[in-house]
């Protein structure tokens, strides 16, 4: 029998093997815990972090209220902007095994209608 975990490390290389990040293009990678999530996006080219939000961000310590869906939109926002304000308008969304809906969703919607394209 495997684990949640084995099965989502299958579904993450499955998916890193197509997904690439570069300078005019980064992914924009999603972890989520149990309590909380992060975003990074990354330039793979370089093996660098260009910026990252999360939960934990300062910008949303007193705005982080509410159901952990809402603050998945709230991450999912404030990573757009981060992005426009460094001029990256387009990314490669990497989901990072895990399944598309809830919280990842919320998130990736939320930087689609503050300007992200991908």
């Amino acid at each position: 029998m495997k684990t949640k975990a084995e099965i989502r490390d299958w579904r993450k290389k499955r998916i890193r093997k197509k997904v690439r990040g570069t300078a005019s293009r980064p992914r924009l990678s999603v972890f989520r815990s149990a309590s909380h999530i992060y975003a990074q996006v990354i330039d793979d080219d370089q093996q660098k972090t260009l910026l990252a939000a999360s939960s934990l961000s300062k910008e949303l310590t007193d705005g982080a209220a509410g159901n952990k869906t809402d603050v998945a939109r709230k991450v999912g926002a404030l990573l757009a902007q981060k992005c426009i304000e460094k001029n990256i308008k387009k990314v490669v969304f990497d989901r990072n095994g895990f399944i598309y809906h809830g919280r990842i969703r919320a998130l990736a919607d939320a930087a689609r209608e503050a300007g992200l394209e991908f």
